[in-house]
């Protein structure tokens, strides 16, 4: 049985704790896009953890974890990782990295940080971690995937090829000092040192244990309003957030995947530029993210701190239905429990015309929400692991959101630890 765990936002819904509890049932978990520019958050008996690049089933010794060949690998990023998990007495997970996955360079770092400069105050908020200009190269075929380290001649000469055209824009686009062929050539020796003895075929590992019929999880980052295609373009991520990317990203059949759990949070949170109909901002905005999240609404990768809203409704109606949801999981619930009223966005205003259709961009960024207002329930929800004992005004919430979504809501996490969650 394949499952995918995807967003149905900006990002940060609270993928990662999903995806920690699921995998306690899975022997697979498989990350297929993105790569180091997004974290996830897990809270269990190990401790607080953010990361980046590694599956969030790397904490259980049943569980083999891949990098799919969709990913933006950053291999000492992802090794730096693995070290502080095992550093903090996490049993060395096991560990597959496609063959195919391809390689971010140093020089993509540099490139993203560049280019938000020149860009000054009209840049895309990138988390600098050279995931545009990965995915640029990639689909500009002058990418290098993990099993070309492992042929030097060919290697070396590609490398020649690519650093003239870099050099060129480095020099007259960005008044940069030149990349060294041979100083990259040593960087991408000791890449492949480090990553040779995980080195695999994954699809052709995923096909097998298909057949054997095991339990295979497909970890998404971001959230659909984040994907190239579907988001809230140019205001996007470089790679497909979508759970029908998993296929592509891992290498499997797309019928393969029965169940996708769209993971939705019961308010909204953005971090980076673009439209946001729901946000709010001064004191309203400062109390939800101070009691946001475990620890607050910052970026798990950056820090920064995260752009506040109540639940939009059109977004994740839109963000769940283009995921192909099968599943909802609404998290952070608990969070809610402090306010008196909780606004929730039904609809969005646009020239005059009130939609609860997503818009494309250039309509979105004169939308203005259209609220209903429901009762708060004033409670801490913390604790509670059956729906029933939920207080009234909570399941209210819960339902009407339901409806309003047109998907359901089988599970809601109310707080951070890995068994805080209820069960519908």
């Amino acid at each position: 049985m394949v499952k995918a765990v995807v967003g149905a936002n900006w990002g940060d819904e609270g993928k990662g704790k999903i995806t920690d509890m699921l995998s306690k049932e899975a022997d697979i978990i498989v990350r297929f896009q993105g790569g180091a520019n997004a974290g996830h958050t897990i809270v269990n008996d190990y401790g607080k953890f953010a990361l980046h690049t590694l599956p969030s089933g790397v904490f259980y010794d049943h569980t083999t974890s891949i990098i799919g060949n969709g990913v933006a690998l950053n291999i000492p990023v992802l090794f730096n990782e693995i070290k502080e998990i095992v550093d903090r007495d996490v049993p060395m997970p096991k560990i597959l990295v496609s063959d195919r996955a391809q390689l971010v360079m140093p020089y993509h770092i540099l490139f993203d940080e560049y280019e938000e400069e020149r860009l000054a105050g009209k840049s895309f908020g990138s988390t600098k971690s050279g995931i545009a200009p990965f995915y640029s190269d990639k689909y500009a075929k002058i990418g290098f995937q993990v099993n070309e380290l492992f042929d030097e001649e060919a290697l070396k000469e590609k490398l020649e090829r690519v650093v003239v055209q870099k050099n060129v824009m480095l020099e007259h686009l960005y008044h940069k000092p030149a990349l060294n062929v041979d100083e990259l050539f040593e960087t991408m020796m000791e890449y492949r040192d480090m990553v040779a003895p995980y080195v695999c075929d994954v699809s052709a590992f995923l096909y097998q244990a298909i057949k054997e019929d095991k339990n295979i999880l497909l970890e998404g980052q971001l959230g659909s309003l984040k994907d190239p295609d579907h988001g809230i373009y140019p205001m996007v991520t470089s790679s497909s957030t979508l759970a029908a990317y998993g296929a592509i990203g891992a290498g499997i059949p797309p019928y393969e995947i029965k169940k996708i759990v769209t993971v939705v949070k019961a308010y909204s949170s953005a971090v980076g530029a673009g439209a946001f109909v729901s946000e709010i901002f001064g004191e309203e905005a400062d109390e939800l993210r101070r009691r946001g999240g475990d620890g607050g609404e910052y970026g798990a990768t950056t820090g920064r701190p995260r752009r506040m809203g109540w639940f939009d409704c059109v977004a994740s109606k839109y963000g769940c239905r283009i995921q192909g949801t099968t599943d909802v999981a609404f998290t952070v619930l608990d969070v809610l429990g402090y306010l008196d009223e909780i606004p929730v966005c039904v609809g969005y205003e646009v020239d005059g015309e009130v939609t609860t259709d997503f818009p494309t961009t250039g309509k979105l960024e004169n939308a203005k929400p259209v609220l209903k207002i429901l009762p708060g329930w004033k409670s801490d929800i913390r604790g509670i692991t059956k729906y029933e004992e939920l207080p009234e005004n909570c399941r209210k919430y819960i339902e009407f959101i339901e409806e309003q979504i047109g998907f359901p809501i089988t599970m809601i996490s109310n707080g951070p630890g890995r068994d805080e969650i209820i069960f519908r």
